[in-house]
């Protein structure tokens, strides 16, 4: 059985009624395998998204859409040893990651 999360889209509109995403550099933590990524990078300058789980980017990592692989970065890290440079991001979001 296939099991498919927000069908009804309701996570994807929320997100955009709280944040703006176009044009704006974004970090997102915890990404998992990207099924948030894709709701809001093709409105995004750029994504840094991680997820502490190598294969959780591996699939982000291969389900990246050829439109999207010049906008989108996927890293394997943990929010607590993350290098970040200050300043360098508009927006951060984590979903499901608490």
């Amino acid at each position: 059985m296939v099991v498919r999360l927000d069908p009804e889209e309701a996570e994807t509109g929320v997100i955009h009624d709280l944040i703006g995403f176009i044009e704006k550099d974004a970090l997102e933590i915890g990404c998992g395998n990207g099924r948030m990524t894709w709701r809001f990078a093709h409105e995004a300058a750029s994504v840094l998204a991680f997820d502490p789980k190598e294969t959780e980017i591996a699939a982000a990592k291969e389900r990246t859409p050829d439109a999207l692989k010049a906008t989108v970065s996927f890293q394997v890290a943990d929010i607590s040893s993350i290098d970040l440079p200050e300043g360098a991001f508009d927006v951060a979001i984590i979903s499901w990651s608490l």
